[in-house]
């Protein structure tokens, strides 16, 4: 299979064979549902608990005498039935919402995603991605490029066409997928909306969902490819 590299400017510059068996995968929905369901819910953190009467504090004296008073029987003042007691069936930090998934199953999704990606032209090669310096303005004007050049993400506002005036079609939404940890890109990108920069070291199946259109640089295919290949 080939996808097509660009330049910074959105220019095109050739295609790059890819292997097929990471780009050209049949989808099978109902793994990626069980590969993006097991991620989020091994990230899922524990917050809520209550505490049950043996946690909460005090109520180790008996309230009144056993007998002789006419009262209900009491043993502790923070039972759940009086206030400022125990909770009994309340949440706990006990609960453990992880999902097992074999590991070639997750791999597998991965593909599936990746090979949806390209067979819609949403995934594309950048050549290199090199800043000088810390310029978000530079960063967001690369970005702009390959939207309006290769993703199509633009289109003239018919009340201004007078004045060529581009307009956004919908909102962006871009993964930028780096083959390694960048300072100068990922401070130039982390604050624009709709975007997204991540190492090809954390690349997973929901974020590569969450994105419509994804941007892969030269070195970050060739070194999946080396990784995930055999």
């Amino acid at each position: 299979m080939k996808l097509n590299i660009y330049n910074q400017a959105g220019g095109a510059n050739g295609q790059k064979d890819v292997t097929d068996a990471i780009f050209a995968v049949k989808v099978n929905p109902a793994l990626i549902n069980e590969a993006v369901t097991a991620q989020m819910a091994n990230e899922r953190q524990v917050l809520a608990h209550t505490k049950t009467r043996s946690e909460v504090r005090g109520g180790g004296k008996k309230p009144w005498r056993q007998k002789g008073t006419g009262r209900a029987r009491a043993g502790s003042s923070r039972s759940p039935l009086w206030v400022g007691g125990g909770i009994i069936f309340g949440p706990n930090s006990d609960r453990n919402f992880s999902k097992k998934i074999n590991k070639k199953a997750k791999r597998k999704a991965m593909f599936m995603v990746l090979s949806d990606r390209a067979a819609n032209n949403s995934l594309i090669v950048l050549e290199k991605l090199v800043l000088e310096t810390f310029k978000t303005k530079i960063f967001n004007g690369i970005i702009n490029s390959l939207e309006e050049k290769v993703f199509n993400s633009f289109r003239v506002d018919a009340k201004k066409k007078a004045k060529n005036k581009n307009v956004r079609i919908g909102k962006r939404s871009v993964l930028l997928v780096n083959d390694a940890k960048d300072e100068k890109v990922n401070n130039s990108g982390r604050n624009l909306p709709g975007v997204k920069i991540i190492n090809l070291e954390n690349i997973n199946v929901v974020d590569l969902l969450n994105y419509k259109n994804i941007i892969f640089t030269d070195k970050a295919i060739d070194n999946l490819e080396a990784i995930y290949k055999q």
